[in-house]
């Protein structure tokens, strides 16, 4: 196993702590990649491609770094909810969501050295039946902004949540058992 230099290639705060917790010591610098779904691509293909973008622009400026770049989207019914534009539409995501089973979706790409690796998890989440207070004082905080889905699992929006099957730090932004894996593939050991 070789020991390189690890870049986050996100500004995610949510990615950096759980990297963060993981023991990683890293560098942070988010790709400036068009995130605009293409016509009639798939939720998972659209994650997928980012991914893959966000991390071979950034391992272009550091092509000895260990690479890692992530794309989280909430799907429901086949269809990707993005991160809301207002509070108007974080409100209609989540009376969708409420209630209701859903996917989210984290690609997963590392390069190092012209070498990559990619991993998709897929996590199964419900929202707990949401009452229209609820979802109001949730939407107050501007937490579910920034986030696909219009959400956040940790924090204040934990008690939105009714179950999870699957990986927990997956939606978050995540899979830390997936970043080791495909990592380990590379010839780098994290933990």
């Amino acid at each position: 196993m070789t020991n390189a230099a690890v870049v986050l290639a996100s500004s995610s705060p949510r990615r950096r702590d759980l990297l963060t917790a993981l023991g990683v010591r890293f560098e942070t610098r988010p790709a400036d990649v068009d995130e605009t779904p293409r016509p009639g691509e798939a939720p998972e293909a659209l994650a997928s491609r980012l991914a893959t973008a966000k991390a071979e622009a950034v391992a272009r400026e550091r092509p000895h770094a260990l690479v890692l770049a992530a794309d989280t989207v909430v799907v429901l019914d086949g269809r990707a909810l993005g991160k809301p534009r207002n509070e108007d539409e974080n409100r209609r995501f989540l009376r969708r969501l409420a209630g209701v089973p859903h996917h989210v979706v984290t690609a997963h790409h590392l390069v190092l050295a012209g070498a990559s690796a990619h991993r998709s998890v897929v996590t199964d989440v419900r929202l707990r039946t949401l009452h229209d207070q609820e979802i109001e004082r949730y939407v107050a905080r501007g937490a579910g902004l920034d986030k696909a889905g219009g959400y956040a699992i940790q924090d204040h929006g934990a008690a939105l949540v009714g179950d999870v099957h699957g990986c927990y730090s997956n939606v978050i932004g995540l899979s830390l058992p997936a970043v080791h894996d495909a990592a380990a593939q590379l010839g780098v050991r994290l933990v």
